[in-house]
Parts: structure tokens; C-alpha cells; sequence
């Protein structure tokens, strides 16, 4: 991984972002795919359990530069179980109750207003047709 981990002394790079929640099925899927277009971010994500269809690895975490949890309690066994794998990233809780399907237009909604700020800026992309 190039560059410094979280310190925005990398801009330009492009950061790597994690979602997790409880087993990989529903909200963290549903933000990679969300945010999988945005040009400035490259996504994974996984789940906290150990039945997750994609259960959270220190290899995951290690790649990392911000890390969005969706609640409180995945946060608390992020750090019990990969404290020695954090080593500078964000960690940030969405507090996004597990009540939504994969896809839900709310969900979708509450990611956009909850995640969009903390991300790098879009690059925008200026055509040079006349």
C-alpha cells in the first residue's frame, strides 16, 4: 500500500475504504456497492462474525485507511480483536441499525448523508470537446 495511512497528507492517492458489519449480508454490501463508482476510493467489505459470507480478516484491516462500522458493537470487537492490526485508520460508526435489506433506497440514503463527508472529493472530470 502506497503512501501514509489516514493522515490526508496523501491526496491525490486513492484511499481504501472498508464497511462492516455483522455478517457481511445486507448494509456492508450494500455501501461497497454504493460507493464502489466513486473515483477516489477503492471498497471492500466484510463482516465482524465468524459466519459472515465475508468474515473480516487483519489482512482487510491492515489494507485499510478508513474503516466504517455500522454500529457501535462492531467497533468494540474490531479493536478487541484487530487492535494490533489498526495502525493509523479511521474508524468510523455509522450507527445504522441492522433493519434494512440489501439495496433499501433508505439505506442507500443514510450512507450517502453519513459517509459522503468523509471521503475524498470527487475528481471532476472536464471534457475537452469544443
Amino acid at each position: 500500500m502506497a503512501g501514509g495511512k489516514g493522515d490526508g497528507a496523501t491526496e491525490g492517492r486513492v484511499k481504501n475504504v472498508l464497511f462492516v458489519c455483522s455478517r457481511n449480508r445486507l448494509r456492508s454490501p450494500t455501501a461497497e456497492t454504493v460507493f464502489s463508482n466513486h473515483q477516489a476510493v477503492e471498497v471492500s467489505s466484510a463482516g465482524i462474525n465468524p459466519d459472515a459470507d465475508n468474515p473480516l480478516t487483519a489482512e482487510l484491516v491492515t489494507w485499510s485507511d478508513i474503516i466504517f462500522v455500522m454500529e457501535k458493537s462492531h467497533r468494540r470487537k474490531l479493536q478487541q480483536r484487530f487492535r494490533s492490526a489498526l495502525r493509523g485508520q479511521r474508524v468510523i460508526c455509522l450507527d445504522i441499525p441492522d433493519h434494512y435489506a440489501f439495496m433499501d433506497p433508505a439505506l442507500i440514503t443514510l450512507l450517502h448523508d453519513r459517509v459522503t463527508r468523509h471521503l475524498p472529493p470527487r475528481e471532476l472530470k472536464i471534457s475537452n470537446r469544443v
